[in-house]
């Protein structure tokens, strides 16, 4: 009873600070307020293929291309398409299907799981690095295919002028769905015989476990919520081409969810805070600036330079992630509380 007080106490909390951000933010703060919110959802989906069940999986970017595409075209008018495709005429049903946003987002995921389930039967017939080799060339396949499907996708000119959809309510919202989601299916029978086939396959197998059952299940909700958070970030920049899914977008997931943790749902979303917000603040170092009556040129790249020095330390340091593979608990937040205070000795256990 206690923890689901703390635990509806932390959802009200964000319900006012969500309120607030809306009220008097501005727009920047927003934005990257949104940015977060989409990441921690893309990382808590890559996550669960990734980290909870142990497959190397490279092509993220292919899912969430599926679902930006799908919710765009989706959510655009009729009138709104004509104007966009004026090469080639958009192909039927999506040059006269309109649908509300709720309903774009959740045929973004489910196209982006469709996908899922069609090469799920070729990418588990391997593993380790035949299989990230695989959904590698599955993820540049939708990207080439965006860029050369003009009638779908409008080519590399991509689709502009979408309505600005995504809301700090929808992008939060999304992600604490995902968050719950994952961590009640991490924390349930199929969870527990992810993480068994990630530790041992064989094991799990002599075990009784269905190892393709349950890793295209993972699989599967992994591509949905990809498709989801495609679908938000495409309403939150109003443009999107294929040059936004390239392999760049999946090598910025596979460190949000190295530098996590692997295997920590905790990990995953605190390092996709750390990587949206850390960022955007490190932006200030290739600006011009005056110290001392001395006048610094601002160095364009340097903030990438710093983001890989923090990372190599983060590598060096805590070699197994941020969280180590643990998860939050108010239990162990009130351990280490209570160590700080001094009550329990640094290296004692505590009693029960």
């Amino acid at each position: 009873m206690k923890n689901r007080l703390l635990t509806l106490g932390a959802v009200a909390g964000l319900l006012l600070l969500l309120w607030g951000a809306q009220r008097f933010a501005d727009e920047y703060q927003v934005r990257l307020l949104n940015t977060a919110a989409i990441f921690i959802t893309l990382a808590l989906g890559y996550h669960l293929i990734n980290g909870v069940c142990g497959q190397l999986h490279l092509g993220p970017n292919a899912f969430i291309a599926l679902g930006a595409y799908t919710a765009a075209l989706l959510t655009l008018t009729p009138a709104e398409k004509s104007r966009i495709f004026f090469l080639e005429p958009l192909i039927w049903p999506f040059s006269q299907l309109t649908l509300p946003f709720a309903a774009a987002l959740c045929c973004g995921g489910l196209v982006a799981a469709g996908f899922a389930f069609l090469t799920g039967f070729p990418v588990f017939r391997v593993r380790g690095d035949y299989l990230a080799i695989v959904t590698l060339g599955f993820g540049e396949v939708v990207r080439v295919l965006a860029n050369n499907w003009q009638g779908l996708t409008n080519g590399p000119l991509g689709l502009k002028g979408l309505a600005p959809h995504t809301t700090l309510w929808w992008s939060w919202g999304v992600a604490v769905a995902a968050l719950l989601v994952i961590t009640a299916l991490t924390r349930s029978g199929y969870g527990r015989a992810m993480q068994a086939i990630r530790e041992d396959e064989i094991a799990a197998r002599a075990m009784g476990v269905d190892v393709f059952r349950h890793l295209m299940l993972a699989y599967l909700l992994s591509a949905f919520f990809l498709g989801v958070g495609g679908g938000l970030l495409a309403h939150l920049v109003t443009t999107i081409s294929p040059t936004l899914f390239t392999f760049f977008l999946t090598f910025n997931l596979l460190i949000i969810i190295v530098v996590g943790g692997l295997g920590s749902a905790t990990g995953a979303v605190l390092a996709a805070l750390l990587f949206t917000v850390g960022g955007e603040w490190l932006r200030v170092v290739e600006e011009p600036h005056v110290l001392l009556g001395f006048s610094y040129p601002g160095i364009p790249g340097l903030r990438m330079v710093i983001f890989s020095l923090a990372l190599l330390l983060v590598i060096i340091y805590f070699r197994r992630g941020l969280c180590g593979g643990r998860e939050f608990t108010w239990e162990g937040l009130g351990r280490r509380l209570r160590r700080l205070k001094g009550r329990i000795p640094f290296g004692a256990r505590p009693q029960r």
